[in-house]
């Protein structure tokens, strides 16, 4: 597996940071403006990345104010989970964003730094958004 992650550090408590990433119909806003045909639910998102895969992702687990994970909803063109990781410490939510995908060699050169940028976006965007 080869894993990518983005953390940041938000002034909002915990509580507002998970029920925002706790609807798929959120994560929309954080995902780059390349992304195309979103569709989703409180649980599932279906959306395309010109060039290259359309994907189709469900939460998978919750555990309320402390993690979500998110796997595919269909067969996938590699194997993937996405966790969101959060903690509490002095006012500040700790969020870690972490992708882990299980990549060919050649696959590694081609999305190493997609998915590295991906990760950073949805981290970056979730600050702006609830900052």
């Amino acid at each position: 597996m080869t894993t990518f992650t983005s953390s940041i550090s938000i002034n909002k408590p915990i509580n507002e940071v998970y029920t925002f990433l706790a609807d798929f119909n959120n994560h929309q806003k954080l995902m780059p403006d390349s992304i195309q045909e979103w569709t989703s639910t409180t649980d599932e998102a279906g959306f395309s990345i010109p060039n290259m895969a359309k994907l189709s992702l469900k939460i998978n687990s919750r555990i309320a104010d402390q993690e979500i994970v998110i796997i595919p909803a269909a067969k996938p063109p590699f194997a993937l989970e996405l966790k969101w990781s959060l903690s509490f410490d002095n006012d500040h939510t700790n969020i870690v964003f972490t992708i882990n995908a299980e990549l060919s060699m050649m696959l590694k050169m081609l999305a190493s730094g997609p998915l590295q940028k991906l990760a950073d976006h949805e981290t970056q965007s979730l600050s702006s958004i609830l900052s």
